[in-house]
């Protein structure tokens, strides 16, 4: 194990970094919250202030027209658990 550490050492630290390029890829961010009315946040005209959420929203993508069901559950388990995708 240890011949193989310092050349392996100094290979990686010879390398082109080809991992700090620019990714071109977009930053998807998904909120995902029980229990809420389309206008209960302060970009779609609620009363609450979500400054947070507001900026989010300006400088991205809003839905304005989408549909769910009534139990959460079931995407809730999805999303955490990494199965059924």
């Amino acid at each position: 194990m240890r011949p193989f550490f310092l050349p392996a050492l100094l290979l990686a630290l010879a390398a082109p970094p080809t991992l700090s390029a620019a990714d071109s890829r977009p930053n998807i961010i998904l909120i995902m919250s029980d229990d809420m009315g389309y206008s209960d946040i302060g970009c779609y005209g609620g009363e609450i202030q979500t400054p947070i959420l507001d900026g989010l929203a300006s400088n991205g993508l809003r839905f304005t027209q989408f549909y769910n069901t009534a139990r959460c559950c079931p995407t809730r388990a999805t999303l955490l658990s990494g199965l059924y995708a």
